[in-house]
């Protein structure tokens, strides 16, 4: 899976109630037994850590094709690698399209990746569903209507983290560390949201290049600006540098990274566990090392799938919980789309998900969305990194960005 070209699942597969077969075969990426479904993924370049997800997006579509599909109609999975490289994700996401004629996009990952086809596949009216980011843009229906989202809002995200760092240090400053782009720059809109006015005063903010080989200087300038609390809107190689460099030089702010980049197995296991103690995130997903769920039935299903589809991954590596739970929402909304699965149909049940409860989400967490709500997924829970696993605290929270 190291090449920008290679093909994931020849014929993964889901299936739709009794299709009629001249409607399927007029729409693009259907015919009476098969759905194609495209996907750009960072199998290699600077995230290819995240390429789990793909894999087990593939995985999952390979068991329920094990199981008959749904009504014989089968899914075949197209999962090209992009490195997480924007002008490669336009050549892929153009071949899926142009060539392939896939039906759908589903779960593209990245932030500027996904932000470099997304006119083009509004222009082309193809949808581009659940894409791998939480950017906030995702969830404009009114300019943006064949794209939506499915992880929270980064920038809500943000705003849970503000309001948390002065909780603990009223009146305290803030520091941001983001990647310079769209997926960063939500994280500093989301704690502009909180502190209003006093956003310039009470905050110091620094960047990185998704290509930098570190970010030693950031957090040693960071540590200088006196700031009690630091907001991490980074992946999760520079998670693990940032955790490994506050260790050294002894820097202990009130400290949230993104929840994209708070694996146990992926980010704290490689920076030391030890030096992570007391690091904060945001869950919306059961953590795969959290005692809690160790007898949990949506958990041991999902192990039993990994046990059997994906024997060789790590467990501890809660990328592989999302690309599981991505595909069941996928797979949900084709099946409401019954007989129907042309783009308009899968787009419109996309945005008609009713409390579908998904069992590795947290309890309390369902998935809605209608015509003027493209955010599936709004409620997180902050947590604490106990020196083995996260301790969850507090309600379920949201925030709301106009």
């Amino acid at each position: 899976m190291t090449s920008r070209r290679t093909l994931l699942g020849g014929a993964a597969a889901v299936a739709l109630a009794a299709p009629r077969l001249a409607a399927a075969q007029a729409s693009p990426g259907v015919t009476a037994g098969e759905i194609r479904i495209g996907n750009t993924m960072s199998y290699s370049g600077p995230v290819s850590s995240l390429g789990i997800q793909g894999k087990t997006m593939d995985a999952w579509f390979r068991k329920l094709n094990d199981d008959g599909g749904i009504a014989g109609r089968k899914i075949k999975f197209l999962s090209y690698d992009d490195a997480y490289s924007p002008p490669k994700t336009v050549e892929q996401v153009r071949r899926l399209v142009e060539q392939d004629q896939v039906a759908c996009l589903f779960s593209n990952l990245g932030t500027p990746t996904n932000s470099a086809v997304l006119r083009y596949t509004n222009q082309r009216k193809v949808p581009n569903l659940f894409p791998s980011t939480g950017a906030d843009k995702w969830s404009n229906y009114q300019d943006f209507p064949w794209t939506m989202g499915f992880p929270p809002s980064y920038r809500i995200e943000a705003q849970l983290y503000a309001r948390h760092i002065l909780a603990a240090h009223p009146g305290g400053r803030i520091a941001i560390l983001h990647q310079n782009d769209d997926f960063g720059r939500d994280y500093v809109h989301g704690v502009r949201d909180v502190l209003g006015p006093k956003f310039e005063e009470a905050t110091k903010v620094l960047s990185y290049e998704s290509t930098d080989p570190t970010i030693d200087q950031q957090i040693l300038s960071l540590q200088g600006s006196g700031c009690q609390g630091l907001v991490l809107a980074v992946t999760a190689k520079f998670a693990s540098m940032a955790i490994r460099k506050m260790h050294e030089i002894g820097w202990k702010p009130t400290t949230c990274v993104h929840y994209g980049a708070n694996s146990v197995g992926v980010v704290i296991q490689p920076a030391g566990l030890e030096k992570a103690v007391g690091l904060t995130t945001a869950a919306y997903l059961k953590d795969p090392t959290d005692p809690a769920w160790a007898q949990d039935a949506g958990m041991l299903a999902w192990r039993a799938f990994m046990a059997k589809y994906m024997p060789d991954a790590d467990l501890t590596d809660a990328n592989s919980v999302y690309g599981y739970t991505a595909a069941r929402a996928m797979e949900q909304v084709l099946r409401q789309c019954g007989a129907d699965a042309g783009r308009e149909n899968i787009m419109r049940q996309a945005a008609s998900l009713k409390d579908v409860e998904i069992a590795t989400l947290l309890p309390g967490i369902k998935l809605n969305s209608s015509p003027t709500n493209y955010r599936p997924i709004r409620q997180m829970q902050l947590q604490r990194f106990n020196g083995k696993t996260y301790d969850r605290f507090g309600a379920l929270m949201s925030g709301e960005v106009s």
